[in-house]
């Protein structure tokens, strides 16, 4: 495969999960907004904008911190290189350079999705309309996922899909992760800890999850033990790890092999950890390097596929 497909296939499916991911952050941050405020600080708003590092992008073309300005801003907001919009359109201009490699069917759910984000933004979409969006967001998402499943056919293509969406993924529950964590960090109300984990389960479809594999009430310990090192869990970091490692198994390659270097060390950190052994240094420390880790195995690929030779 050219690395220019290449690059196009694992960039479309990166800024396909990353709308999603956005969707499920804003959809969580707006339910955290509804619990009373402490003080004048109102972290729980500031959650999508420590996650995507935009903060002062975010302040340059809003007066204040509330949810309104704060969809506006990662929903349909132009301005915004890291909003559903923004993401949405270098996703379709991705997949129609590489239509080819597509099959007719995911081409066509990516593109009339594109379509219909438009006439979204054309119409407006209020305040009260925010829920509807997150949901029509994901499920787009998942109607995109089924039709790569069902009717792609195994091979490269499918593999540079699955290692955008999976490099995509783990950054994101890592970086929820160390988001919600500083927040138990600078409040230890109970209540409100317990409400933040529940916010956070559903922001990665597993509430149902945690409950089936622990059978208790919802505890910080099992919700991140859950989420790092269960291998049942879709969105878990262990199961994204596994899954890129496998996928850059079936690619191969010769000479520089470094990414499957990286991924076996990684992977090989988290299958044989327990939670205790994460704690000792914090999970703060733990979580950061992580991120790096991943951001070097991100690189490697990139620089090992994706660049023209």
């Amino acid at each position: 495969m050219l690395s220019r497909t290449a690059s196009g296939l694992y960039w479309m499916a990166r800024y396909l999960e990353r709308a999603e991911n956005i969707a499920r952050v804003l959809d969580v941050t707006h339910r955290l907004s509804l619990m009373p405020v402490r003080g004048s600080l109102n972290d729980e708003l500031r959650v999508p904008l420590n996650l995507t590092n935009t903060s002062d992008l975010y302040w340059s073309v809003n007066d204040r911190l509330a949810m309104p300005q704060l969809f506006s801003f990662f929903a349909l907001d132009d301005r915004n290189p890291g909003s559903i919009y923004n993401c949405w359109q270098a996703a379709w201009n991705n997949a129609h350079a590489v239509r080819g490699s597509l099959s007719s069917e995911l081409w066509e759910s990516i593109n009339a999705s594109w379509l219909e984000l438009r006439k979204l933004r054309r119409g407006g979409i209020d305040g009260g309309g925010a829920d509807a969006f997150f949901d029509w967001v994901k499920a787009r998402s998942h109607l995109i996922r089924g039709a790569m499943f069902g009717t792609l056919m195994r091979g490269d293509a499918m593999s540079f899909i699955r290692l955008g969406t999976l490099l995509e993924r783990a950054d994101c529950t890592a970086r929820l992760l160390d988001v919600y964590q500083y927040l138990t960090d600078a409040d230890d109300d109970t209540v409100r800890e317990y409400y933040r984990l529940d916010t956070l389960l559903r922001s990665v479809s597993a509430r149902e999850a945690y409950h089936t594999i622990y059978r208790q009430q919802l505890a910080a310990d099992g919700v991140n033990e859950m989420l790092i090192l269960r291998e049942e869990s879709p969105r878990s970091l262990r199961s994204c790890v596994e899954e890129i490692a496998r996928q850059l198994d079936l690619i191969g390659g010769s000479g520089d092999d470094r990414p499957r270097y990286l991924l076996t060390v990684l992977h090989a950190r988290l299958r044989f950890s327990s939670w205790p052994s994460l704690q000792s240094d914090g999970l703060h420390v733990w979580l950061q390097r992580f991120l790096a880790e991943l951001a070097e195995i991100a690189d490697s690929i990139h620089h090992t596929y994706l660049e023209a030779k």
